[in-house]
């Protein structure tokens, strides 16, 4: 295992000297005599540590802290001086400092632990910093893809929602991304650290679903061999995701609705009353409201669980959206099957586009999953694409239809006339930026600006 590496700045030769003799057994010391030939090593070497005097010639140790932690990597930063005194501690800190050291009671041991604990701080906040990119990068906003406004209104709602403990709930057709919302919900939000357990209420019947959610007590009903413990309590301190929470039955909904005023419950079978502390965050592609008003769905349940809703937009509803997310799953499935697709031509992107996407972004991505895997060149081709998505029912019809459409956007129709210009002239932009009156320039920066590069 490589030692770590020290840089000891003091122009005291006898100090420095005899700090390198007593530590180089456990780092791999470099030594300098003032800020400037410190600061020629910092550029050279990348440290773990650097361990400076505060009176250096020229220069003093917090102007060279300051300016080693403005590194791409910046190293462990420890002030020596003998000129101790409390304000200055508070300003070392203040200029990035990790520690303050008075030469004066230096003793060897305590510096080398000192220096090991500052080590061990920074590399745990490394490893959080990688954890938690990792946990949003699996299950955060980086999930979440779109420039609409419908989902940008849906970022903004989910980042100021995240932190706190409300129950939210979850409205969108089948394959709109609910799911990946309730886990950005908790990878965002404090509990990140605890469980999120996941239950799809329409595929267990309602007896059955009462003793996943709550428990039951061994001898319960036929069956109960054992006693068994409820989601409600495995989602201890996390969050409990009640998927299609629509299919629940009469008796199950007086059941939920005492959890969430009172957070108690009891198991199936047993008489003693518990608590949770669980976050909940439901999901639907049903109208509550009018099961609300035909009688199957409770409406004091209904407002209790609507305290904060979030409409997810079906992907007919932000058609600007699609190139983003195509090129993405793109990306991923080329990647797992091993393949070299990057792009799309022309008329593939039009057919997606296009296409009304029933089954929304999960129909988008197996779509994807599709054409990658037929794909036989660089760019997925109309050809590739799955027989429903290539004869599917259009969004809009032909692009002069989708470009009369009486809820077209300014951007929207800007894309749908690049696209044809585009297409019209064989994919020659110079022609294509003639033809609709625009520099070459602007239509580059509109071609990036609408993730239409491939054409």
């Amino acid at each position: 295992m490589e030692k770590p590496t020290l840089l000891i700045v003091d122009d005291e030769k006898p100090t420095r000297e005899g700090l390198r003799a007593a530590l180089e057994d456990r780092f791999d010391v470099y030594v300098a005599a003032d800020a400037g030939a410190a600061l020629e090593l910092l550029e050279q070497e990348t440290f773990d540590v650097v361990l400076t005097d505060f009176r250096l010639p020229h220069e003093d140790g917090m102007k060279l802290i300051a300016r080693a932690k403005s590194l791409s990597k910046p190293p462990v930063c420890l002030l020596m001086t003998a000129y101790g005194s409390e304000e200055l501690a508070v300003e070392a800190m203040k200029r990035g400092a990790d520690d303050y050291i008075a030469k004066g009671r230096l003793q060897i041991d305590e510096l080398e632990m000192r220096i090991t604990r500052a080590l061990r701080q920074r590399n745990l906040e490394a490893e959080n910093v990688a954890l938690h990119q990792q946990l949003d990068t699996k299950f955060g906003l980086e999930n979440l893809v779109g420039e609409s406004p419908a989902m940008r209104e849906v970022f903004d709602v989910v980042r100021q929602v995240a932190p706190a403990r409300v129950t939210v709930l979850l409205l969108g057709e089948s394959g709109t991304g609910k799911e990946v919302v309730a886990r950005a919900l908790h990878q965002l939000s404090p509990r990140a650290r605890q469980p999120m357990v996941t239950v799809h209420c329409a595929a267990l019947a309602p007896t059955l679903l009462e003793s996943e959610l709550f428990g039951h007590e061994k001898g319960a009903f036929t069956g109960a061999h054992e006693r068994r413990i409820g989601r409600f309590e495995q989602a201890q301190g996390g969050t409990l995701f009640l998927d299609e929470i629509g299919e629940i039955d009469a008796a199950l909904q007086v059941k939920l609705l005492r959890f969430l005023g009172e957070r108690t419950f009891e198991r199936v079978g047993s008489n003693k009353t518990l608590t949770a502390d669980v976050r909940l965050v439901a999901a639907t592609n049903k109208d509550l409201e009018a099961l609300v008003k035909a009688g199957t769905f409770r409406e004091d349940l209904f407002f209790r669980l609507r305290v904060v809703e979030i409409h997810l937009p079906p992907l007919r509803e932000r058609p600007e959206d699609i190139p983003l997310l195509a090129h993405r799953f793109l990306r991923e499935f080329a990647v797992e099957n091993g393949k070299p697709v990057k792009d799309f031509t022309v008329d593939a992107m039009e057919t997606l586009i296009h296409h009304a996407w029933p089954g929304n972004v999960r129909e988008l991505r197996t779509a994807m999953e599709h054409a990658v895997v037929l794909c036989r060149g660089e760019r997925v081709t109309a050809r590739d694409l799955p027989p429903s998505v290539r004869g599917g029912t259009p969004a809009g019809g032909d692009a002069h239809k989708l470009l009369t459409r009486p809820d077209l956007t300014v951007k929207d129709a800007e894309k749908q006339l690049l696209i044809r210009a585009l297409k019209e002239t064989g994919g020659n932009r110079t022609l294509a930026a003639k033809k609709i009156g625009m520099s070459r320039r602007t239509l580059h920066r509109k071609l990036h600006a609408y993730q239409l590069e491939g054409y």
